[in-house]
C-alpha cells in the first residue's frame, strides 16, 4: 500500500467554498465517484480543508498509477461531468501547471518510530 497527499485551491468565496463542502458531505458524493475511485486503486481516500486550501490523502494499492487513473477517467462520462461541476469551485494552486488542478505534496518530514 501506497499513500500520496495532494492539494489543490478553492475560489476564496464562503458560498463556493460551502457548496464544495456540501458535495462532499457524508452520502453526499455521487455514487458513480466512489465506484471509479475505487476501481482504480484507490482504498481510502480524504480531504482536508483549512481556508481555501484542501489537502488530500490517498492510500492505494501497490498497482495504482496515476496516468492510468487519468486514462479511466477521461473515458468515463459521470467522472468528466463530476470534474466539470467541480472545476467551478476550485482553482489551480499558484504554481500549478497548465491544466493542474490537484498537485503532489512532497513529504518533508516523518517521525521515526
Amino acid at each position: 500500500m501506497k499513500r500520496y497527499c495532494l492539494a489543490c485551491d478553492l475560489k476564496d468565496r464562503k458560498d463556493l467554498i460551502e457548496q464544495y463542502k456540501s458535495y462532499h458531505a457524508k452520502g453526499q458524493a455521487w455514487t458513480e465517484i466512489t465506484e471509479s475511485i475505487k476501481k482504480t486503486g484507490i482504498l481510502d481516500m480524504e480531504i482536508y480543508l483549512t481556508g481555501n486550501r484542501l489537502f488530500m490523502v490517498m492510500e492505494v494499492e501497490d498497482w495504482f498509477d496515476f496516468q492510468r487513473k487519468a486514462e479511466y477517467d477521461a473515458q468515463d462520462s459521470k467522472v468528466q461531468e463530476w470534474e466539470k461541476l467541480m472545476g467551478q469551485f476550485q482553482q489551480p494552486l499558484p504554481w500549478a501547471g497548465e491544466g493542474e488542478k490537484w498537485i503532489l505534496t512532497d513529504r518533508i518530514y516523518k517521525l521515526e518510530e
